[in-house]
């Protein structure tokens, strides 16, 4: 069973605001077995959702639009619909009137009689009740299709979906079971990785299908499969899964479930009773950012020295002026200083030190642009790594970030060896 989504608001078309609706949307209607073939932004006009709302049937099983559902004229998505589905009649729901009075009484908002049109659905229309905003949701059949209509604010399209609309579908609908496998793999382009694992490509059935999804400095290499008997698939995804790591398990960290690197990172620092610290130059804080998103952190992260100008690496970690003045700020020495002081500072199992050219000048130094010095420090040592990241500046700054992550993953899995995995 296929859907589409479709996003009504001119303030996406202009970037004013991001779509974070699509993508928890797809998200969750993956979950229960429903693929998402397209997702439309569309403006707030009503020629273009009339459109789209054709186009749409003709693609998919299930429509679900969100935005354009609120009191005032720009918001035509509900009269819009109406007028696709041939419906004059609108009927006002007197429960919904009473929770819009209830929710404007909470915040000591006085309720105007502009807000009963929120209350007043096509009589076609499913009523989906909202509870944590004013606009209810709207379900709509044409012949084998759905139309599902949701508010666009986030935190009420998602209380619609989770109390209303996916259980609604489930009981509705047969679904299939669809499930995914990803494997996280460092230091290896895409091509390189497609190369390696040709024979097991070329050799899926056809309701299993591999994404190659690369960002900076990893790929993460993603089977979906589609079946009617769940432990059938998740036998046949898993067999592909091994094939797959028996052939690149140099570069393989691990299967993703869930996990980005730094939630990875956190819990085998957890797992191990390790702490760590940073030091940062180039990534101003970017590495610490990073891993204090993830929720505990506390835990193992004891803090970080933002040190970006040369003055700071000398004032807060005693990085001496000769290894400076000998090697410039952009050095392999600079960067082993850099960890040593602040793992001692700090008191701290771990500490990722790292100084480069992000651009796009290079300053006082002779490296070029994109030259980034990672350095990790241990209780039995240091161990720098020199990379050319290339540019524009931001790509050599996240591609900085993950590396810092990848290099101490790869050394808290090595099961208390006492040497660097390089």
């Amino acid at each position: 069973m296929n859907a589409e989504i479709i996003t009504i608001g001119d303030e996406i078309l202009i970037g004013q605001i991001v779509d974070t609706n699509s993508q928890w949307i797809g998200t969750e209607l993956n979950k229960i077995g429903v693929a998402v073939y397209q997702i439309t932004s569309i403006q707030d006009d009503k020629q273009h959702i009339l459109n789209a709302l054709k186009e749409a049937k003709e693609r998919v099983d299930i429509v679900i639009l969100t935005g354009g559902l609120g009191p005032t004229k720009d918001d035509i998505t509900k009269k819009t619909i109406a007028e696709y589905f041939n419906d004059t009649e609108f009927i006002e729901y007197p429960e919904v009137v009473e929770h819009i009075k209830a929710l404007f009484k909470k915040i000591n908002h006085p309720f105007r009689e502009i807000q009963k049109y929120q209350a007043q659905l096509p009589s076609k229309a499913t009523y989906l009740k909202n509870p944590y905003g004013t606009a209810p949701g709207m379900w709509f059949y044409e012949n084998e299709t759905v139309f599902i209509s949701l508010p666009g604010v986030p935190y009420e399209m998602k209380g619609l979906m989770k109390l209303e609309v996916l259980p609604k579908i489930q009981k509705e609908f047969k679904l299939p079971f669809i499930s995914h496998k990803t494997i996280m793999s460092y230091g290896q382009g895409e091509t390189i990785i497609a190369e390696r694992i040709a024979k097991v490509e070329d050799n899926l059935p056809s309701h299993i299908k591999l994404a190659y999804l690369p960002s900076f400095g990893k790929v993460r290499l993603r089977l979906s499969g589609t079946g009617n008997d769940k432990d059938v698939l998740e036998s046949e995804l898993q067999e592909k899964v091994t094939e797959i790591q028996q052939i690149i398990s140099d570069i393989i960290v691990g299967l993703e479930d869930g996990y980005s690197i730094e939630k990875r990172v956190g819990a085998l620092l957890i797992e191990q009773q390790k702490t760590l610290a940073t030091a940062e130059s180039l990534t101003g804080g970017s590495i610490a950012s990073t891993l204090v998103s993830v929720p505990g952190a506390s835990t193992y992260f004891k803090g970080s020295f933002i040190t970006y100008s040369e003055d700071a690496k000398k004032s807060m970690l005693n990085v001496s002026e000769n290894t400076i003045n000998r090697f410039t700020v952009v050095s392999k020495e600079v960067a082993q200083e850099m960890a040593t002081t602040t793992r001692e500072k700090l008191k701290t199992d771990f500490a990722i030190a790292v100084t480069g050219n992000a651009g796009p000048t290079t300053d006082k130094t002779n490296k070029t642009v994109g030259v980034v010095f990672i350095a990790l420090a241990t209780e039995t040592g240091v161990y720098v790594e020199e990379f050319n990241f290339g540019q524009p500046r931001e790509k050599v700054i996240n591609r900085t970030v993950n590396k810092s992550l990848e290099i101490l993953q790869k050394e808290l899995l090595k099961n208390n060896e006492n040497s660097f995995v390089r």
